[in-house]
Order: C-alpha cells, then structure tokens, then sequence
C-alpha cells in the first residue's frame, strides 16, 4: 500500500514515454510503416514466387512457406533496432534527453518506454508483412505461443541494442553503420533464405554462433512446427540477451556515458 503512490508517477512517466514514440511513428506511418511493406513485398515476388518456383522445397516445406518466417522476423528486427537507435539519438541531438535524465524518473523507466515504443513498431511491421504473406500463401500458425514471444523477445533484444548503439553514436552516421555492416550481414546470414543443413561443417559452426539465427528458427517452429535447433536452446539464447543488453543499457544510463557533456 505504501509503495503504490511511489509507482504510480513511474508507471505515469512509462506510458507517456511510450505514447510519445507510437505516435511519432503512427505521424510519419509513410517512413516508418510503407516502405518495410513495400521491400517484403518484393522480397516474396522475387525470392518466393520467381526464384521460389524453381527451387521447389527447402526444408520439406514449399520454399515461399519456408522463407516467409524469415521475412517476417528479419522486418521486425530491422525495424525494431531502426526505431529506437534513430528517436533516442535525435532526443540525445536534441539535447532534450538531459531534461529526462534530471528529473525524478528512474531509468528503467526512459529505457523502458523508449523500447516499448520500437517493440511496437517492430510488431506493426511484422503483422503487415504477415498479412503481405497471405497474399502468396497459405499461413498457418501451429504454435502461436512460441509464435508471439519469439516476436516479443527478439524485437525487444534488438531494440536493447540499438538503444545501445544511440547511447554511442555521436553523428547520424553513426547510427547507420551498425544496420548496415552488422545488422544486415546478420538477417541474410541467420538461415532466413536457406536452411543450415545444406551448408559445410564449418559454415553451420559460423551460423551457430549467429544469434539471428536463433530468433529466426523459433520463429520458423511457431508457423511451420519445425526448426534446425532445439527449442530449448533459442528461448535461452534469447532471455540471456535481454538480461544483458537490458542490464548494459542501464547502466549506461545511470552512468550517463555519451549522454552528458
């Protein structure tokens, strides 16, 4: 009872932070909604419907069903990390996130809502994409639980992440070199066009150590029923990276590394 008052003002901060970023990206749904719809889209003519039909089956699924989980989580990450490592560093450009950091709001609060605001736009992002895929197949989803906390966990361990790369970024270039040299490598690398078991021995060890990779292949169990690695060993890898992107990410805060000058 005592403790609640204390809450209510964070919980207040949370949600308005929050809020804050979704309508930022529901005001300028053109940049942040259209065009992750637009590439899919191509994505599904070219590799599912063109490409697709002469490679036949991957996995023992039809290749566009077998790609379409790939598709769909890599938007999601892709948008997820873009959203927050652009709106933080513009508040830290801004020079309105040291008004943030004065007052009485503790930090998991701003990380928090900072991230909720990505996790969302990653999850708008990858239901349109879904949808997109509807139009080329037929979706089904066998195991919706492990369907929509993959979709949780990864937005929010790359969203963790650019929030990390917006707290080191000093310049606007700063925030693109990591989607493009790290982030995309990543995606194409994480099995999302191809299974693992088609490659050698030494290419399947480096794709193993790709976390892409697992987000993408649990991802691929909720709607399809099938994976290349155990269950088990994705949810780990995944509640592992939360803990310490999320536990990093605060600590920089508190620390006010490439926050305060």
């Amino acid at each position: 009872m005592n403790n609640a008052p204390a809450r209510h003002p964070n919980l207040i901060a949370l949600y308005t932070i929050a809020r804050r970023e979704v309508m930022r990206i529901l005001r300028i749904w053109a940049q942040t909604l259209v065009p992750p719809a637009i590439t899919m889209t191509l994505y599904f003519l070219i590799f599912g419907s063109l490409i697709g039909s002469r490679i036949g089956d991957m996995g023992g699924y039809d290749y566009m069903d077998f790609i379409v989980p790939g598709l769909v989580m890599m938007s999601i990450i892709q948008n997820s990390y873009g959203n927050i490592s652009s709106s933080f560093f513009g508040a830290k450009f801004g020079r309105h996130i040291e008004e943030m950091l004065v007052s009485p709001m503790p930090n998991w609060v701003i990380l928090g809502g900072y991230v909720a605001g990505a996790v969302l736009r990653g999850v708008l992002v990858g239901i349109i994409v879904l949808v997109i895929a509807m139009l080329f197949t037929k979706v089904r989803i066998p195991h919706p639980l492990v369907t929509i906390s993959t979709v949780l966990l990864g937005a929010t361990i790359f969203s963790l992440a650019g929030f990390i790369n917006a707290v080191y970024a000093k310049k606007f270039d700063d925030v693109a070199i990591v989607p493009t040299f790290i982030l995309t490598p990543l995606t194409y690398l994480g099995g999302v066009f191809y299974s693992v078991t088609m490659l050698p021995d030494w290419a399947q060890a480096m794709t193993h150590a790709n976390p892409v990779f697992y987000m993408v292949n649990a991802f691929r169990y909720g709607l399809l029923g099938s994976s290349d690695i155990p269950l088990a060993i994705a949810y780990a890898l995944m509640i592992g990276f939360v803990i310490v992107l999320g536990a990093l990410s605060l600590w920089l805060l508190k620390r006010g590394v490439g926050l305060r000058s």
